[in-house]
């Protein structure tokens, strides 16, 4: 129901345990089995005191993962997926900006249970004029000059901040100015990460 990155809990040294002991031989096993793997390798983790455990992979970006990292990357992707099909990683380096992003999902409610679809969504120009908003649309369509939800995750509502705490504040000023009587959110998205923050 929303994301954040960076993500303060994934330490360089957690970083590079995850790549080691987690990604690494998953990455070689898949070769030494006849099927190596190109393209996007998404590890969904659970950091422990114990380090990184394993929940899935998917062979995809992470939804809504990807509105962060996207907000975030300097660098253009479209070169960084092309190297990906050449085998030309290890010679391609990402370049990001030191800004925190962090993004909401705004869903019709019911969900992820039984929903409808056709309320109307406004105000979305206005929220979107909110400093380091952007917002991603994931189940709606347009009616005319209306903006109606359709599906049960609705819209991503993003934005950059110097820190966690900062685009927090951003995403959510932007969906109080968003009217769907028929949409929720969650309300505490990031809230470990501005706490770690406040204690710096």
């Amino acid at each position: 129901m929303g994301a954040y990155s960076p993500a303060p809990v994934m330490t360089p040294e957690m970083g590079r345990r995850a790549m080691d002991e987690i990604v690494t031989p998953t990455v070689r096993a898949m070769k030494a089995m006849g099927s190596p793997y190109k393209g996007v390798l998404y590890a969904g983790l659970m950091i422990t005191a114990d380090g990184p455990k394993l929940i899935e992979y998917n062979a995809r970006f992470g939804d809504p993962e990807c509105q962060v990292l996207m907000l975030r990357l300097m660098s253009d992707l479209v070169p960084a997926l092309l190297a990906s099909c050449d085998g030309m990683l290890k010679n391609f380096d990402l370049r990001w900006y030191a800004d925190a992003a962090l993004t909401v999902v705004m869903a019709a409610k019911g969900y992820p249970g039984n929903y409808s679809k056709g309320s109307v969504i406004e105000g979305l120009d206005d929220a979107a004029q909110v400093d380091g908003v952007e917002i991603f649309h994931a189940g709606t369509m347009a009616e005319g000059a209306r903006i109606l939800a359709n599906g049960g995750r609705v819209l991503n509502v993003s934005a950059l901040g110097k820190t966690v705490g900062e685009a927090q504040a951003r995403a959510y000023a932007a969906i109080d100015l968003i009217k769907w009587q028929d949409g929720f959110c969650r309300r505490d998205i990031g809230f470990r990460a501005v706490e770690r923050e406040r204690k710096v």
